[in-house]
This record gives structure tokens, C-alpha cells and sequence, in this order.
């Protein structure tokens, strides 16, 4: 069988995971765009009903359908239908040379980017740990990661419908022991979520100000889930660390107001990604240090 022999031809398991997560990529694009639009209206929606505005209300809810599928993914300045051929990972863009090929008007080189990127974050995921379920189910953590990093670059979001799921993914998966102890993940899961939840009302009670979003306690509750909690200082160390450099660098090199808020979920899922891969030399070599 085709699994049998990717389960014992690294080369082959690699290539067919980089190749998958191409298409995968894509489909994160269409994710990464529609879902926070998808909760703006579920808000709106909610807030009409609430409020007992009927009329607002009907007229939200015979909105045409928005959602992962419809409507079919369309060029913004012209309208133009994305066709099959068209929509074909980085190829299509390099093919129709960053451009739409009905009103030539340029498409971000942001898409083809998130498309490689997944294919060759899952790749090496894959290369790193080889044939299990450990592996598969990293390989949708960093689909979710990749998902919430510039879900929460663009709008300062990290939606509940994929932080929740990814929390109680890592404890059933963890009910094997596939990453850690059911344990110390449970505590892991608490751990993450009250350890950001006191520094926020910590700092909101000294300066009046929301220092981060309900969302990062969830997803650093996520972390500890996976990982358990002796993984948290180390993820938090590197989130804060790479924060504080590119806040520093946007600040100082482009002129950045501090006083516009910067999102800590794509820090955070970096500082996982730099985990999964060497998250325990990092550790061995401090622990090294010290003794």
C-alpha cells in the first residue's frame, strides 16, 4: 500500500507532506481572510438580536452566504472568478506573474508566501519526526499557527473556533501520552491560561491598560496542552524576547507609534515553532549552564 511505503521512505513522506500542504496553504488563505469576517457578522447579528432590532436583523440574516466555501474566491478590484488553473499553489502566482489575469491589477505576494511557508514548515515537521501520529498531528498544529499568526497580524484576533479546538486536540491527544503526561498537560492548560490572565489584570490594575488579548490566554493555555507546563517558561522567554526585538525594530526603524497596539499571538506561535524543533537542546544547554 501507498502509506506503507511512505511510512518507510522518508523522501517520499517528506515530498508528499510539502506537496499536500501546498493545497493546504491555499485553503489557509481563504481562512486566514474569511474567518474574521465571518465573526464580524456573527457579532452583528448577535448585537441585532439583543438589541431586539428586527429589522437589522432579517436584513443580516438574508445576507448572502459567507463562509470556508462560499462564495467562490474572486479577484478584489474586479470581481473576476478564481479558475482552477488560476488557483494553483505559488505556481498560478509565478505563472500569471503576480497578476490577475483579467485587470492585470497586482496580487500580494502575501498568498504564495503562506503557501510555501506551509509546505515547507510541514515538511520539516515531517522530516524532523518521521512517520506517526505525533507527526500528523504537529503538521495541523502549525497549519493552526500559521492561521492565527496573520489572523492576529491583521485584525489583533485569535478566533475562539481555532484556538478551542487546538486546546482540546493537544489533551485527547495526550490522553496516549503522545507529547507529554494527560497530567501534567491538564496543568499545563491551566497553568498557560492563569499565567497570562494574572499578568493581564496585573497590568491593568498599575496603568489602566489592556497589555494583551483574551485570545493569547487561550492559546498559551493550547501550548500547555501539547507540551504541558514545563514548556511554558520557555515559550513565553522566546515570545517576549522576539517581541520586545521587533517592537524595538518598528519603533525605531520605521517610525512605529508605540502607542499602536502590537499583537502577541504571532510571537507566541513563533516561539512554539522554535520549541517543536529545539525546544529541548535549548533547554539542556541552559539547564548546562547553570550547573
Amino acid at each position: 500500500m501507498y502509506f506503507d511505503y511512505l511510512a518507510q521512505n522518508t523522501v517520499a513522506f517528506v515530498a508528499t507532506v510539502f506537496i499536500f500542504s501546498l493545497l493546504v496553504g491555499s485553503f489557509l488563505n481563504v481562512v486566514i481572510y474569511r474567518v474574521p469576517v465571518m465573526m464580524k457578522r456573527s457579532w452583528e447579528l448577535e448585537i441585532a438580536e439583543f438589541q431586539e432590532d428586527e429589522k437589522t436583523y432579517k436584513e443580516l440574516s438574508q445576507k448572502e452566504p459567507f463562509n470556508l466555501i462560499k462564495p467562490d474566491s474572486t479577484c478584489p478590484h474586479c470581481g473576476h472568478k478564481i479558475r482552477a488553473w488560476e488557483n494553483i499553489p505559488v505556481i498560478s502566482w509565478l505563472a500569471l506573474r503576480g497578476k490577475c489575469s483579467r485587470c492585470k491589477n497586482k496580487i500580494s505576494v502575501r498568498y504564495p508566501i503562506i503557501e510555501l511557508s506551509t509546505g515547507l514548515l510541514s515538511a520539516a515537521i515531517a522530516w524532523h519526526f518521521g512517520w506517526g501520529v505525533a507527526t500528523f498531528a504537529l503538521i495541523v498544529f502549525i497549519w493552526c499557527l500559521i492561521s492565527l499568526t496573520m489572523i492576529d497580524f491583521d485584525t489583533q484576533l485569535l478566533p475562539d473556533s481555532i484556538v478551542l479546538p487546538l486546546l482540546w486536540a493537544g489533551l485527547l491527544l495526550n490522553l496516549n501520552t503522545t507529547f507529554t503526561d494527560l497530567n501534567i498537560a491538564i496543568i499545563g492548560a491551566v497553568a498557560g491560561y492563569l499565567s497570562l490572565w494574572s499578568i493581564y489584570w496585573l497590568f491593568k490594575l498599575l496603568t489602566g491598560k489592556e497589555g494583551m488579548g483574551h485570545g493569547d490566554f487561550k492559546l498559551f493555555a493550547a501550548f500547555g496542552a501539547w507540551f504541558g507546563w514545563q514548556a511554558l517558561p520557555l515559550i513565553i522567554l522566546l515570545s517576549s524576547l522576539v517581541g520586545a526585538v521587533v517592537g524595538i525594530v518598528l519603533i525605531i526603524a520605521l517610525g512605529r507609534d508605540k502607542q499602536v497596539p502590537i499583537p502577541f499571538g504571532p510571537y507566541l506561535c513563533g516561539a512554539a515553532v522554535v520549541y517543536l524543533f529545539w525546544g529541548q537542546q535549548i533547554m539542556s544547554w541552559y539547564l548546562g549552564t547553570m550547573l
